[in-house]
């Protein structure tokens, strides 16, 4: 049978386990996939503690496969699909969980591997990358204009702070001291998080921000509103709804759609954005991949590779 790393229960890593799962089967709108590689994200271990999306209700079937994102080879095609062949390459989110070695993915969040990108590089795009890109574009602040991002370390902070710089913006990237070298190596002028970001933020632009795209939440958000005039231009993925809101800004709006997935599979071709992967491990070893992001120290991406 297929193996998969799930959780068996909520709780902690004590809950994990590399099972057997039957092989699923496609249905409408969904394509097969024989996963080649997997991008693991906060979410993953999150979910496993029992952690709720907005609006999701029930309790799961355990065990529960990890994983939203990955790349692989397709072997079969539901009900409805077009655009995509046995055989293909492709890459997108996960109906089931894609720290395995088959998984389905929805059609309409699916895109094709471009030549000369790796099931690797694609495979980390769907969640972070792709989260990224979507606040960018729904901030829509004209090139030239002054961007701050929170969490500009982490996954979906990475990405932002690269596409950014390619739609033509300066940015300031607040994150640990730790992280200095590694955000401005991406392209931003580096403010260290903590108490009193928003004073460290004016010293580091004067003439203020225009946007800020916020990935942490918390008393972070609450500094980080000060610093704008027009609240409208702050966002958040890191936040509840009500807490940006009460604030005058939004949550992040995911487009969740294979063009948003192409754009950014073609930022990664052009050279604007690097997904930045810094581990890599088998399925075999999945749990040391989930303590990487959990531990919350990592620098950019971490990708399991499937059958490699």
């Amino acid at each position: 049978m297929p193996k998969a790393y799930a959780y068996t229960r909520y709780g902690g890593p004590e809950t994990e386990a590399l099972v057997d799962v039957d092989r699923p089967s496609p249905g409408p709108g969904q394509v097969l996939v024989a996963v080649r590689a997997a991008g693991v994200n906060p979410i993953d271990w999150k979910l496993r503690t029992g952690f709720r999306r907005p609006g999701e209700t029930g309790s799961p079937a355990f065990p529960v496969v990890f994983g939203s994102e990955a790349a692989g080879v397709v072997e079969e095609i539901g009900e409805g699909v077009t655009g995509f062949a046995v055989g293909d390459a492709v890459f997108g989110n996960t109906v089931t969980g894609g720290y395995a070695e088959y998984a389905l993915l929805p059609a309409a969040v699916t895109a094709h591997v471009p030549d000369g990108l790796s099931f690797a590089h694609t495979a980390v795009l769907p969640v972070a990358a792709a989260t990224a890109y979507d606040g960018i574009r729904q901030l829509g602040l004209p090139a030239g204009a002054t961007l701050l991002v929170t969490g500009a370390g982490g996954g979906v902070g990475v990405a932002a702070v690269q596409i950014g710089r390619a739609f033509g913006l300066r940015v300031v990237g607040a994150a640990s001291d730790g992280k200095k070298d590694f955000v401005e190596h991406l392209g931003a002028v580096h403010v260290p998080s903590g108490p009193d970001l928003a004073a460290r933020v004016r010293a580091a632009a004067p003439d203020g921000v225009d946007g800020v795209y916020d990935l942490v939440g918390g008393d972070v958000l609450e500094e980080a509103a000060t610093l704008l005039t027009d609240r409208s231009k702050l966002i958040t993925a890191g936040a509840s709804p009500q807490d940006v809101e009460r604030l005058g800004g939004a949550r992040v709006v995911r487009a969740r759609t294979t063009a948003v997935l192409d754009e950014v599979a073609r930022l990664v071709e052009r050279g604007d954005l690097d997904p930045h992967i810094t581990q890599r491990f088998p399925l075999e070893r999945a749990g040391e991949a989930l303590r990487a992001v959990e531990d919350g120290h990592a620098r950019g991406k971490v990708v399991i590779e499937v059958g490699v």
